[in-house]
């Protein structure tokens, strides 16, 4: 048997395991051009209910005193950042429980090009958003800082980047554990 025709009969199979539920999604993803199953690994929050109640407690208390539109709009750019389709998902639902546009959701992956839907405020935020969601690419610079110091108060301020801390950690449990969107 060819080289070839083992490695498409280890695919085939890797990927029948798969969709019978016999393999893990590791497994799959190992076979050179197997489909990822993307479903969950694990109910974190089942597993781990302290950490979790934490998480839900930091949420609260870092989103008061911030405007429920701000809020989302920055959650669903950290996710959208961190490709977490659990929290994308949810987190526009929310928007839009919240009173946030269509248009303003749509337009959110670029607002910097879309200026004119978001004020000052929003700007700054998702501004600080990014600078904080991507550390990997560098320090929060000091014009995204000094932008949004000088758009909300001190408090409001440490609240916002207790969010944008917040958000991304749960969009780390949900990208890391497979988090299925569509069941929040």
């Amino acid at each position: 048997m060819t080289t070839q025709t083992s490695q498409k009969t280890q695919v085939t199979q890797a990927t029948q395991a798969a969709a019978s539920g016999t393999a893990t999604a590791a497994a799959a993803a190992a076979v050179p051009g197997a489909a990822h199953r993307h479903g969950p690994r694990l109910s974190w929050a089942k597993l781990a209910p302290e950490v979790y109640q934490a998480m839900l407690a930091l949420d609260a208390a870092a989103t008061q005193g911030l405007d429920p539109t701000l809020v989302e709009l920055v959650k669903i750019r950290a996710s959208q950042l961190n490709h977490c389709a659990f929290c994308i998902d949810k987190h526009i639902k929310d928007a839009r429980q919240a009173g946030e546009t269509e248009q303003r959701i749509y337009l959110l992956d670029a607002w910097e090009e879309a200026t004119g839907f978001y004020s000052p405020e929003e700007q700054a935020a998702l501004a600080l958003t990014e600078a904080v969601t991507l550390l990997t690419e560098g320090f929060v610079p000091d014009a995204v800082y000094d932008r949004a110091a000088a758009l909300f108060g001190p408090a409001e301020l440490a609240r916002l980047l207790a969010l944008i801390t917040t958000i991304n950690a749960w969009n780390r449990f949900g990208v890391s554990t497979r988090m299925t969107p569509g069941r929040a």
